[in-house]
C-alpha cells in the first residue's frame, strides 16, 4: 500500500507502508549536503528519493542520480520526481550499487550521499516485510560496499555525505580510510542534552589529506521531554527552515 505525504519544502511524497518512512536522519543528512546548483550528485540506496528531492529542491545539485536495487522503490523515485516537478534532475536507476561504475552515471560526479542500511545482516529482528528488512539491514551491500561505490563515482576531492549509527562509528571511519575517502568533518546528533547520540553525520573527501573536525553536538530539543511535547532546538530550527548546516560550527 502507498500513501501520499507532504513534507518539508511543501514536496509531495509517495512512500510504501511495507518501506521506511521519511525521518530526520534522512532530512539531517540532505541539510548536511553542501552542494551547488552546477553539482552533480548521487545518492545511495535512494529509496523514495526523498534526499534527492530535498537536494534538487534546495538547488544543490543540477542532476542527482538515486541509486536503488529495489524496482518498486526505483519506480517511486521516479514518481516522486515527475509528482515535484524534477524528472529532468533527479535520475532513478535501478541497480546494486556494488556493480556500479562512474561511466553508469555519465561520469564522476561531485558529491555523493547514502542513509545506509544501519544493522548487520544476523542483528536485530527480521521484519516480515522484504523491502524493510533490505533497508534496515546490510542484505545488498555493508557499508564498506557503499564507501567502495562512492569511491568509483567521485570526482578528485569529490564529497561523501554519509548518516550512521554513533554505535558502529569505527566500522564506518575504518570502511572510509580503507577507499581512500577521508573523515573530515562529524557532528553528533542527539534527542536532548539528556540524551546519548542518536545518530552521526560523516563528511568524507576523495584523496584528502588526514585530519578531522568534530564540531559541536547538535540537541535536537533543548529539554528532557524530547520530540513529543517541546519543540525544536534553536539550532535544529535553523537547520529545518535553510535545510543547511551553514551556520553551524
Amino acid at each position: 500500500m502507498e500513501k501520499t505525504t507532504k513534507i518539508n519544502d511543501n514536496l509531495t511524497l509517495i512512500q510504501s507502508s511495507q518501506g521506511l518512512t521519511f525521518g530526520s536522519d534522512a532530512y539531517l543528512l540532505s541539510a548536511f549536503v553542501s552542494g551547488g546548483k552546477n553539482q552533480v550528485g548521487a545518492d545511495l540506496g535512494s529509496g523514495t528519493g526523498v534526499i534527492s528531492l530535498l537536494c534538487a529542491s534546495r538547488k544543490k545539485a543540477s542532476r542527482i542520480y538515486s541509486i536503488e536495487v529495489q524496482e518498486k522503490f526505483a519506480d517511486i523515485i521516479g514518481r516522486n520526481a515527475e509528482a515535484n516537478g524534477m524528472g529532468e534532475i533527479i535520475k532513478p536507476i535501478c541497480t546494486d550499487l556494488r556493480e556500479l561504475k562512474a561511466s553508469d552515471v555519465d561520469g564522476e560526479v561531485d558529491f555523493v550521499t547514502a542513509n545506509p542500511p544501519y544493522m548487520k545482516l544476523d542483528s536485530g529482528k527480521r521484519n516480515e516485510h522484504d523491502e524493510k528488512f533490505i533497508a534496515r539491514h546490510e542484505v545488498c551491500g555493508g557499508i564498506g560496499d557503499f564507501c567502495a561505490c562512492a569511491y568509483r563515482l567521485l570526482k578528485h576531492g569529490g564529497k561523501f555525505y554519509v548518516v550512521w549509527r554513533p554505535d558502529r562509528l569505527v566500522d564506518l571511519i575504518c570502511a572510509l580510510r580503507e577507499n581512500r575517502l577521508e573523515p573530515k568533518l562529524i557532528t553528533f546528533v542527539c534527542a536532548t542534552p539528556e540524551s546519548e547520540p542518536s545518530m552521526v553525520l560523516v563528511r568524507s573527501l576523495k584523496g584528502a589529506a588526514s585530519g578531522s573536525v568534530v564540531t559541536r553536538t547538535l540537541f535536537l530539543h533543548d529539554d528532557k521531554q524530547g520530540a513529543i511535547q517541546s519543540k525544536l532546538s534553536a539550532d535544529a530550527e535553523k537547520i529545518y527552515e535553510s535545510c543547511s548546516f551553514s551556520h553551524f560550527k
